[in-house]
């Protein structure tokens, strides 16, 4: 599955660290002026969790994609 955006991107020096939990890209941005910086590192701890992967990849003024992984399961 791919999630993307068309929006401000992720700066390059961020992207290796989106999915840490309270990692947040713009520095200005706290707990009450915009989230916690728990939503990606739950998204990944969920798939792998399931046996998947989740990655991102960024570019700065053209937007974000996320793509999310899961191994092929056998019919039941």
């Amino acid at each position: 599955m791919v999630v993307e955006d068309d929006g401000i991107g992720i700066p390059e020096k961020d992207l290796p660290f989106v999915f840490e939990r309270f990692y947040r890209a713009d520095r200005s941005r706290s707990r009450q002026t915009g989230g916690a910086g728990i939503g990606l590192a739950i998204v990944k701890s969920i798939v792998e969790a399931h046996g998947g992967s989740v990655s991102a990849e960024s570019r700065e003024a053209k937007g974000s994609r996320f793509t999310v992984s899961f191994p092929k399961q056998g019919k039941r």
